[in-house]
């Protein structure tokens, strides 16, 4: 009688596989584990006893033998933002292609407490490494107290304690960004900021200002946005009422959605009157109206180079703090013209 047809309700366990393949138990084990000694011809019989069956390996037994979860922690916060998103999906890309699983945990407010509790829950499941997101400064600073023996890697985590960092170069951005509406013949650049105590919106300030001054024009004052559309139709309101305003870069795509709209509604038109240029290239830019020129992020790298940092520490590599950058591209659209 064949195995199947014993088990019934039951669900099968390693000795049936090894049975139907007509094997050792530790031959399945070793198959499992991918194991170079085991003869091809074996493997797939094996293979196919495990698909014919439906075998599931009981990772709870497993992670108690090898001291490894093959799961990775992810601490994110504020996911219904465009980049946290998808610098999230990046990263659970990025793990399961290396064969791991994801725990995430997203925090609704950034403070030390809850990111604390959130690096104890993680360490606690077991978690063989933890990404932690980490994009405003309150969450970078609180890296600096960290469950012991567990490695972490900081996404956009400025100066995170001792730990590893992966980011975009926001700075790069902020000037990519400004000396393509200097070059266009402007005179200076206007910015639409994002809150000041995000790393991301300080380094594309600091890429905007770097860029003016290199140029040797003067820096106007910042419009404070908060990431949302709402956030750059307000301030696009105000630019619109300046009419010595002819460049704008916006510190993201959704704020530039609503300074586009505020344009619109105030005459001002765009390229024609005012550049502008966003920051992200979210799916939807190339539909605005004009398409938007923008700076894009490269989140499925930033997802890739985190999840290789840490795994090199996983498997016993350097544990020294390094800090790995990726490069933003510049997009140019239609949303920008000579002056």
């Amino acid at each position: 009688m064949a195995v199947g047809s014993t088990l019934g309700r039951r669900l099968p366990v390693m000795a049936d596989v090894a049975k139907e393949a007509g094997v050792s138990h530790q031959t399945v084990s070793r198959v499992l584990n991918d194991h170079p000694n085991v003869r091809s011809e074996t493997r797939t019989r094996v293979l196919q006893a495990i698909d014919k069956l439906g075998y599931r390996r009981n990772l709870v037994a497993r992670a108690l033998v090898t001291k490894h979860s093959r799961t990775l922690g992810v601490v994110s916060f504020d996911t219904t933002l465009y980049g946290p998103a998808s610098t999230v999906y990046g990263i659970e890309q990025a793990a399961r292609a290396a064969g791991y699983f994801v725990s995430i945990v997203s925090l609704k407010s950034i403070d030390r407490a809850g990111v604390r509790d959130a690096l104890d829950y993680l360490a606690d499941q077991g978690v063989d490494g933890i990404v932690v997101v980490a994009p405003q400064r309150s969450a970078a600073c609180a890296l600096d107290d960290l469950p012991l023996g567990v490695p972490t890697v900081a996404v956009e985590g400025g100066e995170a304690g001792g730990v590893p960092v992966v980011s975009v170069d926001q700075v790069e951005g902020g000037r990519l960004a400004t000396e393509h509406l200097l070059s266009l013949g402007h005179e200076t650049v206007w910015h639409v900021s994002g809150p000041s105590d995000w790393l991301e919106a300080e380094g594309r300030v600091a890429g905007w200002r770097a860029a003016l001054e290199q140029a040797g024009r003067e820096a106007p004052r910042p419009l404070a946005g908060d990431w949302s559309p709402r956030s750059g139709y307000e301030a696009g309101r105000s630019l619109a009422s300046m009419r010595n305003v002819t460049a704008v870069f916006v510190a993201n795509d959704q704020m530039a959605l609503g300074v586009l709209r505020a344009f619109t509604e105030q005459g001002v038109r765009v390229p024609e009157r005012v550049s502008v240029v966003g920051f992200d290239d979210i799916p939807e830019s190339e539909f605005f109206s004009p398409p938007l020129t923008t700076i894009r992020q490269d989140f499925g790298a930033v997802g890739r180079h985190s999840i290789e940092v840490l795994v090199r520490q996983l498997e016993g590599g350097p544990q020294e703090r390094e800090r790995l950058v990726v490069p933003p591209v510049f997009v140019a659209r239609a949303s920008t013209a000579w002056a």
